[in-house]
């Protein structure tokens, strides 16, 4: 067994879905509740939580799939960053139920990240002529992107909190990566927290009541795969941090939003 995917429920804890001999990553879950979205050997997944299997979804030919992607708040689209052209990772969409898929990054590389709640625009890391990885935004059909990090240390991760008007993010302008958050517009940057770990990738709740993030141990470098990490769960100021798990996992674990619907289960993947 390679990879297993589960879901961590806050009131009875952890269900395994679905394990498999691939290496998946990056669970994303429907806004409708009904499957779960997850990337393996280039290609996008859907694993239906009625009857777990691994269906793949109908890119228009797009390969070279990376682990940054997810579902558009109405339903209707699926977006993901893809390396198919060989320019550095471009942001697709394609419709829910597959098909054509078109690029809508300005430039690569640009690495998906969040939505807004109503939709409206996108949030992303992206590298701009040969400078660090900064935080930007931009409308989800189009328009000029936003920095909203400028070069402070690696930003990577950026979501939305779910009223819309602020950004978690993290970076490592401080020595090591850890949970940042400024308002939507890029202003007011400040951490959550501080502490002597590693921390990756913040994921608020979509009833605004907690964040969950990915913790590797004092003195990692970047976000490898396969080694020791804690998931650590809080309320969404930083506040009451708790780690609910630990595993061998790392990147692939939970890099894109991976929150059910109603705010009472988040997804990962476990590496065996």
């Amino acid at each position: 067994m390679r990879a297993s995917l589960e879901v961590y429920d806050l009131t009875a804890g952890a269900r395994v879905v679905l394990q498999t001999d691939r290496l998946i990553e990056a669970p994303n879950w429907s806004p409708d509740g009904a499957e779960l979205l997850v990337n393996a050997e280039g290609l996008l997944w859907r694993v239906p939580l009625a009857a777990p299997d691994l269906l793949a979804v109908d890119t228009g030919g797009i390969e070279r799939c990376n682990n940054d992607h997810g579902y558009a708040p109405d339903g209707r689209w699926i977006v993901f960053s893809s390396h198919h052209r060989g320019l550095g990772a471009e942001m697709y969409r394609v419709p829910r139920g597959g098909g054509a898929a078109e690029v809508i990054s300005n430039e690569a590389p640009s690495w998906w990240h969040g939505f807004s709640p109503d939709g409206r625009d996108m949030v992303y890391a992206a590298a701009r002529g040969g400078r660090l990885i900064d935080i930007y935004r931009r409308g989800f059909m189009g328009g000029p992107e936003v920095r909203l990090t400028h070069g402070e240390g690696q930003s990577d991760g950026p979501e939305f909190s779910s009223d819309g008007r602020h950004i978690y993010y993290n970076c490592d302008r401080d020595g090591h990566a850890q949970i940042w958050v400024m308002t939507a517009d890029g202003a007011g940057h400040r951490p959550l927290f501080s502490d002597d770990r590693v921390n990756w990738f913040p994921h608020p709740s979509p009833d605004g009541r907690h964040l969950v993030y990915m913790s590797y141990a004092p003195g990692t470098k970047g976000h490898p795969r396969d080694v020791p990490v804690q998931v650590v769960l809080c309320d969404a100021d930083g506040e009451n941090r708790r780690v609910v798990l630990a595993f061998v996992g790392g990147q692939g674990t939970m890099n894109v939003p991976n929150w059910s619907p109603d705010g009472g289960a988040f997804a990962f993947v476990r590496y065996g």
